[in-house]
């Protein structure tokens, strides 16, 4: 693939040379040709010259592996839920501006112009006139609200803790994401190194087929012992079939997180991951816990949403007291039956109102009553989840700690099982080969020995997991900024 694309661009710089200088120097040597030919010639050139740009880019974007960070800043600029939740922000910040422009005083103008028949008021003489005439009226009005019981201060505070609950849980989200895509990036890791295990281990099977087979042509082994060879060969065979499977449809689960469809090209970088992560398992569950309450925003958003509970309950009391609102307004009119000009009439028959409105309300159907009710039963909802919120987080971390602990323990157990695995296949197989072992017992040594690197591969990515879950309570971020 690489000698390909490389090829590609060569041709590429060898054809963009020979269009910029070498063709010059050569047409200089011969005859000048026909103005059509040299114009065919340049199409022609360009046309190459794009085709095999654009197989350089294709069989790049083909060739390409994507890394953890890649695949998790993918996800987290391209997730449809990511997406709703910045839109979630995007309407708190709305909701706060509508909550500042309460303190804001309101201005309306209006105007209006009218032919009048019959029995009509004048606006000019307020009299009725059975008479035909034309009349305008112009006017502008501006109200302020002076005191509401500081519902809009209130609406404001609520606005604010609002959009910071939101944030939370657009981080929450992304952490939420960034740990899925982790999982799936380990579980396709773990079936590649899988599956070259079982590779490597049946081209051992196939070399010992082939020295079976010349040992029972040459009489030294019973024709019998080849049959349990192949039999181990064959399930080998189907357990390559099967961790191929698991391999694609590993890679099609992280495409579908990614939001990707090409899974036949899509492939991730052979990463090699060193053990141990990090010393986060020699804390305390303790500090692990008090970490996990700065860091994690589980409990953030529930005790934002009960401070946002509290200022619904602080907002509907303010029904209970008296609203003032402060006014001003101006008008004027025209008439066509008065003897004076336009302007004239503008200026003589304005008028302003300036004044007080205080509301007092006294009986509303228990409206107010059952609005402050509702918003007490909300906070107490929110406290509720508050308090589970904290268990749960304490649940997760205490579980989280012994998880990493039991696999620190599983994959040293595994470690060991290998090593004594491998020393007795090799064992076994300095017997097979010189025919102190039979085939039965040298398939079963074989299938130890492949069982026991699978546990090793296992244990290890599950131990890799759950140190970066363990990780993430304690605050660590699942990919370090270089």
């Amino acid at each position: 693939m690489k000698t390909i694309i490389a090829f590609a661009l060569l041709a590429c710089t060898l054809l963009i040379s020979v269009s910029c200088g070498t063709t010059n120097k050569i047409e200089a040597l011969k005859p000048a040709p026909s103005n059509n030919a040299a114009v065919v010639y340049k199409m022609i050139s360009k046309k190459i010259l794009l085709l095999l740009l654009f197989v350089g880019l294709q069989l790049t974007a083909q060739n390409k592996k994507w890394t953890l960070e890649e695949c998790v800043d993918y996800a987290i600029k391209n997730n449809i839920s990511i997406k709703q939740s910045e839109l979630d922000i995007k309407t708190s910040s709305v909701e706060k501006m509508e909550a500042v422009g309460g303190f804001l005083p309101t201005l309306s103008a209006n105007a209006n112009y009218s032919i009048n028949t019959g029995a009509s008021i004048n606006p000019v003489t307020n009299q009725f006139q059975n008479e035909t005439f034309k009349s305008f009226s112009a006017g502008a009005s501006s109200n302020v609200t002076l005191f509401n019981g500081l519902a809009n201060w209130k609406t404001l505070q609520r606005a604010k803790l609002n959009k910071i609950a939101n944030a939370y849980r657009l981080d929450k989200m992304k952490d939420d994401i960034a740990l899925s895509v982790a999982n799936s990036y380990l579980q396709i890791l773990f079936n590649k190194e899988q599956l070259k295990v079982q590779k490597n281990q049946n081209v051992i099977t196939k070399e010992n087929l082939k020295r079976t087979q010349d040992l029972i042509e040459a009489g030294a082994v019973p024709a019998g012992d080849i049959y349990e060879l192949q039999a181990t060969d064959a399930t080998q065979q189907q357990q390559i079939i099967g961790t191929e499977n698991a391999l694609l449809i590993s890679k099609i689960a992280l495409c579908q997180t990614l939001l990707i469809e090409s899974y036949d090209t899509f492939d991730i970088s052979d990463e090699t991951i060193d053990l141990p992560l990090s010393n986060v398992s020699n804390e305390t569950q303790e500090a692990i816990l008090a970490k996990a309450k700065e860091s994690v925003k589980d409990v953030k958003i529930a005790l934002s949403n009960v401070d946002v509970a509290k200022k619904d309950v602080a907002i509907s009391r303010s029904s209970y007291l008296p609203t003032l609102t402060g006014f001003v307004g101006y008008n004027t009119r025209w008439s066509e039956s008065t003897p004076f000009n336009f302007a004239d009439q503008l200026s003589l028959f304005d008028g302003t109102a300036i004044g007080l409105q205080l509301n007092v309300p006294i009986l509303n159907g228990f409206a107010t009553r059952g609005r402050v009710q509702r918003a007490k039963i909300n906070q107490e909802r929110a406290e509720i989840q508050l308090k589970q919120a904290e268990l749960d987080l304490e649940r997760n971390v205490y579980q989280a700690y012994n998880d990493v602990k039991n696999a620190v323990k599983s994959y040293e157990a595994a470690q060991k099982s290998l090593e004594a695995r491998r020393q007795a296949f090799n064992f076994s197989k300095e017997r097979y080969e010189v025919g102190l072992l039979n085939a039965f017992d040298f398939s079963q040594a074989t299938l130890a020995l492949e069982n026991a690197q699978s546990e090793v591969l296992r244990t290890k990515y599950d131990y890799i997991f759950r140190t970066k879950i363990l990780e993430f309570y304690f605050g660590i971020p699942l990919l370090k900024k270089q």
